[in-house]
């Protein structure tokens, strides 16, 4: 278990739940990332906070890099397998009116029926896809 870094991972976790209670409490906008990042696109209403959320999303991990000398982070490889998966994940979050952070964190945090049942369909789908390949 190489990979199991409990400390990190409630640190991150805590930081993602910070960020998606003061968007809450701030703009009263859920951080759905997959409606924030279509929405900044092809929306120009509200567009400057959403660009600023994804910007911020995209440079988090730059900025820690740059703090900690101990940081690392890894760009995925860019293939075909890629560029399907990420068509794939678009298509699930229109289909399932939410991303893994709409329904995982916050409608979890708010206690939505519908995103729990959400949530358990798309880590069961990943378990299975990563046990597959």
């Amino acid at each position: 278990m190489d990979n199991f870094t409990p400390v990190s991972a409630l640190i991150g976790g805590t930081f993602i739940g910070l960020g998606s209670l003061l968007l809450m409490v701030a703009l009263g906008r859920i951080a759905g990332i997959s409606g924030i990042t279509s929405l900044a696109i092809f929306q120009r209403e509200g567009r400057s906070w959403r660009l600023a959320f994804v910007v911020g999303l995209l440079l988090g991990p730059l900025a820690v890099s740059l703090a900690l000398s101990d940081f690392s982070f890894s760009t995925p490889e860019l293939s075909w397998r890629t560029v399907i998966a990420g068509m794939l994940v678009g298509l699930g979050t229109a289909w399932g009116s939410g991303c893994t952070s709409g329904h995982g964190v916050c409608g979890i945090g708010r206690f939505s029926a519908r995103s729990l049942i959400a949530t358990l369909v798309f880590m069961a789908a990943g378990v299975l896809v990563a046990s597959l390949f």
